[in-house]
């Protein structure tokens, strides 16, 4: 993927401070855009943009194209006239999200903001949203089927009437028809958040920085794409899934995870040429310089559990498309840049799909010290073709996780390590750098030296996942010098 050394940082938008209850594509944005270049750092992690369903979480999304409107500054849209000032400071930033609250109050200002577009006369804008509307292929889809989630109280499109649920052509005509107006906002929507979002991406370049993104394999069922294309999905006549995805008892949970997504029926979208997924990918590299594929070992084969099940214990695994898909990417999009997920039960065949395309796989410190030297997390193993990080979004913290470890485990660490000094998530951040891994990714709470209470996520579980926000003044000029003096010294530091 790339020859030079090189580092970044994981975080996700939601998580950035300011005004509005919730990270967004302003200020904030840019100000740690300017800390990454500050401390030597070529990369930015995110998470995944879509639009967030049950649960708020990133890998669970009403669309696999579509961005989250919440992310939106509306700041920037006070500057642009749709809102007026007064209107953005209806609330102070706050260091967890509040979904709930945020969703009301953000969607609220939203749809003010589109009012007030729509109803000006020769509007600033007004040509580029237009041709927005017309060159975006999946906008249509994506509009009209949140419009109708909210026809519909927010039901499951499984549970909406059957004419438009099976999406007969009047059905589909009559609600476009009638629901005209629902569709022109969020189509509004769509066309504010990439265009901020161009206009996020165009100001790391200038300074240097490459944005890292997340496809996940699967897409939620309650969601755009599995409604608008269901011959892509094994479900059954009436819609319901026959299978759901998840993952086998691993690190993370006892009876493994269920995860819920429907599978892909490969074997249709073989037959289309993976013209979907082409579509997919493509919109991800418009998104991104580098995408980073979620559970990428599906492709090969993925764990498929019985619709209807508490648990993922009673699944199996099944083939996915192997090489032929990737083949195809390539064959229309050329090399593509990509970081293979590759954590779980890894087989060969997975190594070898990941190998045969040039992708690096990743390497997690937080796994590394819990068996014998084979171990392949363990610095001693790390490829230069592989991406080296000291946890991810699904871990504790470094400091959470080494404060659960027993005495025991703590003194094998630190063995390992050569260190007895007590700034094990400083030392931990050095083991990632240090590593011949091309590139390394920090989190910001690891950064921070933060506990398990500013965890992004808990596998597994619902509550207050994906809640976390930083405070303006954590990113200091301190903080910067000693993340780049590292980087330098290791040979990440970014290049001008």
């Amino acid at each position: 993927m790339q020859s030079l050394r090189t580092s970044g940082i994981l975080l996700h938008p939601t998580s950035l401070p300011g005004c509005g209850g919730i990270g967004s594509l302003g200020a904030e944005a840019r100000s740690f855009i300017d800390f990454l270049a500050q401390s030597g750092q070529s990369l930015w992690q995110l998470l995944p943009l879509g639009p967030t369903g049950y649960g708020n979480s990133p890998y669970s999304c009403y669309s696999a194209f579509a961005g989250n409107p919440l992310l939106i500054n509306c700041e920037i849209l006070a500057q642009e006239g749709d809102l007026s000032r007064e209107q953005c400071l209806d609330d102070e930033g706050t260091h967890q999200v509040d979904y709930p609250l945020v969703q009301e109050r953000k969607l609220r200002l939203l749809r003010k903001g589109a009012d007030t577009f729509l109803e000006r006369q020769d509007v600033a804008g007004g040509e580029d949203f237009l041709r927005f509307r017309e060159t975006t292929p999946w906008l249509q889809d994506f509009a009209l089927f949140m419009s109708l989630k909210e026809l519909f109280g927010g039901a499951c499109w499984n549970d909406w009437p059957e004419e438009i649920r099976l999406r007969a052509p009047h059905a589909l005509a009559d609600y476009a028809a009638r629901l005209v107006r629902e569709i022109t906002i969020h189509c509004y929507m769509q066309w504010r958040f990439f265009r901020q979002w161009r206009s996020i991406r165009g100001y790391a370049a200038e300074r240097g920085v490459r944005i890292v993104g997340d496809l996940p394999i699967f897409v939620a069922y309650d969601s755009a794409e599995v409604w608008a294309n269901p011959t892509l999905f094994k479900l059954d006549a009436k819609g319901t899934p026959t299978v759901i995805a998840g993952v086998p008892p691993d690190y993370f949970s006892p009876t493994g995870q269920l995860w819920g997504n429907p599978h892909y029926d490969w074997d249709a979208l073989a037959r289309t040429g993976y013209a979907w997924w082409i579509a997919r990918m493509q919109n991800s590299l418009e998104l991104y310089d580098i995408v980073r594929i979620d559970h990428f070992r599906g492709f090969a084969a993925s764990w498929e559990v019985p619709f209807g099940d508490d648990t993922a214990i009673n699944g199996q695994w099944a083939p996915g498309p192997g090489a032929e898909l990737f083949l195809a990417l390539e064959g229309a999009l050329g090399k593509m840049p990509i970081i293979a997920e590759d954590l779980g039960i890894i087989t060969t065949d997975v190594e070898e799909l990941r190998d045969q395309f040039g992708f690096p796989g990743m390497k997690i410190l937080h796994f590394a010290f819990d068996s014998g030297p084979d171990n392949k997390y363990l610095p001693h193993n790390h490829l230069p073709e592989s991406v080296v990080y000291t946890g991810t979004h699904d871990n504790d913290t470094t400091a959470g996780w080494f404060a659960k470890l027993s005495e025991h485990e703590q003194l094998h660490i630190r063995r390992y390590l050569r260190y007895q000094g007590d700034d094990m998530v400083w030392e931990m951040i050095r083991t990632a750098l240090i590593s011949v891994a091309e590139t390394a990714i920090i989190p910001l709470q690891d950064l921070l030296s933060l506990g398990s209470d500013y965890r992004m996520n808990m596998p597994g579980t619902v509550g207050s996942n994906w809640s976390w926000r930083f405070a303006p003044g954590d990113l200091t000029s301190d903080l910067a010098t000693r993340l780049c003096d590292l980087t330098e010294l290791y040979g990440r530091k970014r290049q001008k």
